[in-house]
């Protein structure tokens, strides 16, 4: 739905086919693993062990000197199998599932408009032609058609009228075909005079019945080359990643070597060895100016000199900063994919010993507490990884810890839910905080 709502005005009015857009879905339910997963094992793992103590299974498995870490260990194992496959998934499926979306993508959204023609209103979807019907019948039978040929340079030049028409598209649906009866023809042509006026000459035709074609190959689906996104930093696996980040690193590097060689040939070219000591300077009195150590007939080439030398320099280092500022982008573009695909496996495990533990102290089965409790603890880590991934991108924090802030954050509150369970707290019991309430209430009375 969020999909459908995002890109609905790219897809409405085009004529495209049904399986485009199931296959659009298809691939966009992939992207969303990552953000689907975390949440379905938070939610079923708060399900299942508030399920379990509602019904006082858990006191049961207790009571059977079973701990609570013990009898969760099948799950354990369960989800750690899980989180593999989240990375395995997120390594070799996921960035092909981002190439094929976005290749696809790219060409819908450059998709011109289907053709169609309203009754009353001009049609210029074709180039070079505005097509005009004033009725159109059901079986597409058209009345009363007016078709003006537009060239850019003359305008208007050529016209066609008339009464009716039939209007069909070939099978292979490159053509648009109307086929036009008691009609007349308009066309206005340059004479034979000397000057160009290419409006000198009228010439009228009239027909019993013509046949109007017109192209409609423009309006076909047309794929791109999916090479062409292969760069991108989601549509990577990890050796992909790897491979880029190592070769931005040597660009940074060959850049910072660049900056100096440049700037000691820069140095070198404005050396001149009148200006140059032939041998070790002795200063015998205090100058207030360096332009007193000069010459007086050499000062003003000195100053000039050295504006150019000044104004070359702040050059090459404008232009090298550009360049380590984009390079810096693409790198933490590569690093922020390259942690997202062990964020997605680890947030697996992390958010299993919220919601395990959760579950058992809150003790509620099925779709109401525990949604309520699942959505808010998601949308906490949620929160906590956007913030944290959108300061790498602004450079603010390094790509492990902006990625990982979250996982970090979110690790003590599982140990501490675990213990807490293991214990029987009634953290979340609302009878016990009702009695301490009343409890306090007696003692603030007495």
């Amino acid at each position: 739905m969020l999909f459908l709502f995002k890109y609905i005005d790219d897809l409405i009015g085009k004529g495209f086919e049904w399986y485009v857009i199931l296959e659009l879905l298809m691939y966009a339910s992939a992207t969303n693993v990552a953000m689907a997963l975390p949440l379905a094992i938070l939610l079923s793992s708060i399900m299942t062990f508030g399920s379990l103590g509602e019904n006082y299974e858990l006191v049961a498995i207790k009571s059977a000197g079973i701990s609570l870490q013990r009898a969760m260990m099948p799950l354990i194992i369960g989800v750690s199998m899980l989180s593999v496959g989240a990375f395995l998934f997120s390594d070799y499926m996921l960035p092909v599932a981002n190439l094929k979306m976005g290749s696809l993508l790219y060409d819908v959204r450059n998709q011109k408009a289907a053709f169609l023609i309203k009754e009353g209103i001009f049609n210029n979807s074709i180039p070079g032609y505005s097509i005009r019907v004033k009725k159109k019948d059901p079986d597409q039978t058209l009345h009363d058609v007016l078709i003006y040929e537009r060239n850019t340079t003359s305008g208007n030049v050529n016209t066609l009228m008339a009464k009716e028409g039939q209007m069909f598209i070939t099978d292979d649906d490159q053509l648009l075909v109307l086929k036009l009866k008691n009609g007349k023809r308009y066309e206005e042509t340059p004479g034979t005079a000397g000057t160009y006026n290419p409006r000198q000459r009228l010439m009228r035709t009239e027909f019993k019945e013509t046949e109007q074609k017109f192209d409609l190959s423009g309006f076909q689906l047309k794929r791109t080359d999916e090479d062409l996104f292969k760069s991108n930093y989601a549509m990577l696996n990890l050796r992909q990643l790897n491979f880029y980040r190592d070769s931005f690193e040597l660009k940074g590097d060959s850049n910072l070597r660049s900056t100096y060689r440049d700037l000691t040939m820069l140095a070198r070219t404005y050396r001149t060895d009148s200006l140059n000591p032939k041998g070790p300077v002795k200063i015998i009195k205090k100058y207030k100016n360096v332009l007193e150590l000069v010459p007086v007939d050499k000062r003003i080439q000195s100053v000039q000199t050295a504006k150019d030398q000044i104004r070359s320099i702040k050059d090459i280092l404008s232009r090298k900063e550009l360049f380590i500022d984009d390079n810096e982008i693409r790198m933490r573009g590569f690093l922020i994919e390259l942690n997202r695909k062990f964020t997605l496996a680890m947030s697996c495990l992390v958010l299993f010993f919220i919601g395990a533990p959760l579950g058992a102290i809150i003790r509620k089965g099925g779709l109401g507490l525990p949604v309520v409790m699942s959505v808010l603890f998601f949308l906490l880590y949620h929160i906590i990884s956007t913030i944290g991934e959108k300061s790498v991108k602004e450079g603010t924090l390094t790509p492990f810890i902006g990625m990982w802030i979250a996982i970090f954050a979110l690790t003590p509150l599982g140990i501490f839910l675990t213990y807490k369970a293991t214990v029987d707290s009634a953290l979340f019991d609302l009878d016990f905080y009702k009695r301490w309430f009343k409890r306090l209430f007696a003692k603030t009375q007495e």
